[in-house]
């Protein structure tokens, strides 16, 4: 690895740990503080964590080369992103803002009972341990790669271990406070990579080049529909908007991933600017990664990906980053990589140890207790939370460490595994906001047929080749809901007869 390279990846960690040991000394307090930073982060902090926690290294690697085969189609879901985090912020954050809540799912406990509340966050803790297993691989693979050109091979074990410790250092230590400000200034890094490296291959492309991507149509935002495409392609303008519209109703306004920073807000109206600037930002950066896809394919004369010795998509930028870029800038952007994995692991990890402990009643806890006392330790305010976010560290190092990609692109993999029980529980927030009356019953009833449900398509659609756009799985989802609530509630009036 180039010298200045290294120098400049030592220097980023070393001022990031800096910052988070002086931010991390404001969350000893209280598992208050720890889990939702008393309810008092500025709203623009909010909102780069919010694009950080969401982005990661799916975003950082993947896009580009979406961009190089497809062109500026990410746009399109940017704009139906942005749709659905204004019917968040208008219908669901008032009713989260009430309570002063710190799970999303405790709403469904509040109208279903708790049954209800730790199914849903059942569904989330196993969603995000598969999503960020694949997250946390998918950002480990790259900078396997990118150290070992550099002349510095490292295995993946060291890599995976290397990250998660690093991460669990900061967000054992400071929780979500930590967690917000670290991912604010890791989205700033890879943001200036995008924008640097946007800059550095434009200055080179000539105006036939340009001429030559619109013509080749890879300046389209949308794929026309064409055939049946309709449901595999999740870049037609229905499944972008639409689609994407309801699948950010789902991930910003019932996912505790998202739901746990909206609620560190000071008020409603902060709740409202950090998610609704999230998304204008999440669109720059879309923007910014895409362009950079389709000016790589300018760069490289329309080349495939075969020709150049490249398996998948997700190739494209690592290889670009050691290959073309200079030294300093080159250590910058693989800095980048490193935080766009740890803002998302460590946002998860934080998550996670909130919903296990919140949701389910005060039985974690109390295990947890008996093992530090096991251990030889004194029980305090904090151990539960903190060693709560050991526990699932260790077991995501472990889902990351089996999990294996294939020649499909990351971040779709990831939307497609989220699409599992995102409309599912969209379903339950739906009934219990505009379907009061209801049953319960009916309510797990349908949100465990449409899960079953769900991951049978998903798994018999892996087996044999067939797949449904990621934008259409939450749609899909819901719908399977309200049908089975609304069987077993027909159901249930035939025997009450």
């Amino acid at each position: 690895m180039r010298s200045l390279d290294s120098l400049v990846i030592v220097v980023y960690f070393a001022a990031l740990s800096l910052l988070i040991w002086r931010v991390s000394r404001k969350a000893r307090s209280s598992s208050e503080d720890f889990l939702s930073a008393k309810h008092d982060l500025p709203w623009w902090a909010l909102c780069l964590s919010l694009v950080a926690t969401e982005t990661s290294t799916l975003t950082f690697i993947s896009i580009p080369g979406v961009g190089y085969t497809q062109g500026l189609v990410f746009l399109g879901i940017a704009a139906g992103y942005c749709l659905g985090r204004s019917a968040v912020a208008i219908w669901f954050l008032p009713r989260y803002a009430q309570g002063r809540l710190t799970s999303a799912y405790a709403l469904l406990g509040e109208r279903y009972g708790a049954s209800m509340q730790r199914l849903a966050s059942g569904a989330f803790l196993v969603t995000r341990f598969l999503a960020e297993s694949i997250r946390l691989l998918a950002g480990a693979l790259p900078v396997v790669w990118l150290f070992s050109q550099s002349g510095l091979p490292l295995g993946r074990w060291t890599i995976l271990a290397a990250i998660l410790i690093f991460t669990l250092v900061y967000t054992v230590l400071g929780g979500l406070r930590a967690v917000v400000w670290s991912d604010a200034i890791q989205l700033g890094i890879y943001g200036f990579g995008a924008v640097f490296c946007v800059i550095f291959v434009g200055s080179a492309l000539s105006g036939s080049g340009w001429h030559h991507a619109w013509d080749a149509g890879m300046m389209r935002i949308f794929h026309p529909v064409t055939g049946q495409n309709w449901w595999r392609d999740p870049f037609t303008f229905a499944a972008a908007v639409i689609g994407g519209g309801i699948l950010s109703v789902a991930s910003h306004g019932t996912d505790q991933l998202m739901v746990q920073r909206v609620l560190a807000a000071r008020s409603l109206r902060e709740a409202r600017l950090a998610l609704i600037g999230s998304a204008f930002v999440v669109a720059l950066l879309f923007g910014l990664l895409s362009l950079l896809g389709v000016q790589l394919w300018i760069r490289q004369g329309g080349q495939s990906l075969a020709a150049q010795g490249l398996g998948s998509p997700d190739e494209l930028f690592p290889h670009f980053i050691v290959q073309a870029l200079p030294a300093g800038v080159s250590g910058l952007l693989i800095a980048g990589v490193l935080s766009a994995t740890m803002g998302s692991l460590s946002s998860t990890l934080n998550a996670m140890a909130g919903a296990s402990l919140t949701d389910f009643g005060p039985a974690p806890t109390r295990w947890i207790e008996r093992m530090i006392r096991v251990l030889g330790y004194t029980p305090r305010a904090l151990s539960a939370a903190r060693f709560m976010t050991l526990i699932w560290g260790a077991i995501l190092l472990l889902g990351a460490a089996l999990f294996t990609l294939g020649s499909k692109s990351a971040v779709i993999l990831g939307l497609t595994i989220a699409g599992w029980s995102y409309g599912p529980t969209l379903g339950a927030f739906l009934c219990a906001l505009f379907l009061p009356k209801l049953m319960s019953q009916a309510v797990r009833a349908g949100f465990l047929f449409s899960l079953l449900v769900m991951a049978t398509i998903l798994i018999g659609g892996q087996l044999r080749g067939v797949s449904i756009a990621f934008p259409w799985l939450v749609p899909l989802g819901i719908l399977l809901h309200l049908a089975g609530a609304g069987c077993y509630s027909v159901l249930s009036s035939s025997r009450s007869r």
